[in-house]
């Protein structure tokens, strides 16, 4: 943890007005962004399968997109659509 807050705080002077977001734009720099993007990515392509197999491809989408894999188990565990029990109207 030692080695994270020196990394995060490297460069800044405490005192100074923007410390808080030089130390803020030096821990997203840690953040590796290009593998949390192939994840997400992974993710929504899942829950679109998903969501198209259940008959909520929209929603497979978003929940996947939102939680990750959690909206995996929200697309699962929510009923299939009913189709309509009553018939079309007939033509005049």
């Amino acid at each position: 943890m030692d080695e994270l807050l020196a990394r995060a705080v490297q460069g800044v002077d405490p005192g100074t007005p923007g410390a808080f977001w030089h130390i803020f734009l030096n821990l997203l720099n840690m953040v590796p962004w290009v593998a949390m993007f192939w994840w997400n990515l992974l993710f929504v392509v899942v829950g679109a399968l998903l969501g198209w197999w259940r008959g909520r491809l929209l929603e497979g989408i978003v929940w996947s997109w939102v939680l990750g894999p959690i909206g995996w188990l929200v697309v699962l565990l929510k009923a299939r659509p009913v189709p309509r029990a009553e018939p079309p109207p007939l033509p005049r």
